[in-house]
């Protein structure tokens, strides 16, 4: 079974319901019977990595819609067109009010799991690893460092507050990388540091980065 959703997910999961339904679906409320039952399918229209099924199946729980989601595809895989995703049996009206929140999250999802991993392919054999970044769609990190994981990749620093990492504008602004690392070092000691380098030649003479010297000599700019 997939990792089980963090708090911050579920919480995302219900702010989009929230936002899309408000005081109520207006339009099924009307129409369809309160005590009507029904089955959806999602269904792949292209080739790639399914991911997020878990989180369709939390946008339907209300309904009582999501247990079979999980057992007709518990994890990410690849998955060839057309073919259904998963079947999800309960009341007609939580089928309907909360379909699109429960299509566009795992679409969303299983879009990036997909790209992610053709660069995972793509470097298989080698020592290279895919990283994220942190920009993501806003409200929707946590979601998108979970479809990279289910992609095959790994992810990066999650924001601003659990890693330092030093970019040119903070290089100008003090000075040097040198002075740069030094600030943060003596700011936030605990916290593991990175630094975008805009060439070899700003590395390879600090004695903070002394240790990638020997690396750094066969390397090539790109």
């Amino acid at each position: 079974m997939p990792e089980t959703l963090s708090p911050e997910i579920i919480a995302g999961i219900r702010r989009a319901l929230d936002e899309d339904i408000g005081a109520g679906d207006a339009t099924t409320d009307s129409i369809v019977p309160a005590d009507a039952t029904s089955s959806g399918r999602i269904i792949a229209k292209q080739d790639g990595v399914v991911a997020g099924l878990d989180v369709a199946a939390a946008g339907l729980s209300p309904g009582g819609c999501a247990r079979q989601l999980l057992r007709w595809w518990p994890k990410a895989r690849r998955c060839p067109t057309p073919a259904a995703r998963g079947r999800s049996p309960g009341q007609r009206r939580a089928l309907l009010t909360a379909e699109r929140t429960a299509l566009q999250l795992p679409g969303r999802m299983s879009g990036i799991a997909t790209l992610t991993r053709r660069f995972v392919d793509a470097v298989a054999g080698t020592r290279a690893v895919i990283l994220d970044t942190r920009k993501t769609a806003p409200g929707l990190r946590s979601l998108d460092k979970l479809a990279v994981r289910r992609g095959g990749g790994q992810n990066h620093r999650i924001g601003l507050y659990d890693m330092i990492l030093i970019k040119d504008n903070h290089i100008d602004y003090a000075g040097s990388l040198d002075e740069a690392v030094r600030r943060a070092r003596a700011a936030h000691s605990g916290l593991e540091i990175e630094v975008e380098a805009r060439t070899l030649a700003e590395v390879r003479p600090r004695s903070i980065c002394a240790w990638r010297a020997s690396c750094l000599d066969n390397m090539t700019p790109t």
